[in-house]
């Protein structure tokens, strides 16, 4: 069970990740086409989501209107029956909080969704980036897609002076990192969004 306190340490780890997530978004700005009315990073995935992430996500359910809530319920039925139905291991799911392109919670939204759109090393120097390359956005005007990495010649053809990777954004190093420990925050469990939600209570 997550206490008041909690949620108050995670709520000022929010203010302090959204600045630092800020200063990423803005460095990388020349690699980044994200636009209001996107949603394709919402549309198919698992969603991992911290047991205090879900907490706080359930905070803000609370402020929603009785439409929007039926909308989220019907969302969350049909993914129940597509995940009963569901044989591969890695189930994929649009978000059910994502109504008409936009999140009814965006306030309340988790790590995933705040640092989602970067591409990064990883710890162990894996190149990560966002989906929505395939699609011709995000990171596309300088990635290699036959060798799966960022391209030199793309790169210094771009003309771009700020360098084509973020710090590491992934989900393990932004829920385990220097400033998580001095503040005593701890996440929790991490799972795909859904078994939070169809969980058996």
């Amino acid at each position: 069970m997550i206490t008041i306190e909690e949620i108050q340490k995670y709520r000022a780890y929010l203010k302090y990740l959204d600045k630092k997530l800020g200063e990423i978004f803005k460095e990388q700005a020349p690699y980044i086409f994200c636009k209001e009315g996107c949603s394709s990073c919402c549309e198919k995935g698992e969603y991992p989501f911290s047991e205090i992430e879900f907490a706080y996500l359930m905070i803000g359910v609370q402020t929603l209107d009785r439409d929007t809530m039926k909308k989220i319920e019907n969302n969350m039925e049909n993914i129940r029956v597509a995940k009963e139905k569901c044989k591969d291991k890695k189930f994929l799911y649009a978000c059910p909080f994502l109504i008409n392109k936009r999140c009814s919670l965006y306030q309340y939204r988790g790590i995933i969704c705040r640092s989602h759109g970067v591409a990064f090393f990883t710890k162990g120097k894996k190149l990560m980036v966002p989906a929505c390359v395939d699609e011709g956005l995000n990171y596309s005007n300088v990635y290699d897609f036959e060798h799966q990495t960022i391209s030199d010649e793309k790169y210094y053809k771009s003309g771009i002076k700020q360098e084509p990777l973020a710090h590491n954004v992934g989900v393990d190093y932004l829920t385990h990192n220097e400033m998580t420990k001095a503040i005593g925050l701890d996440f929790g469990e991490i799972k795909p969004m859904c078994e939070w939600f169809l969980r058996k209570e």
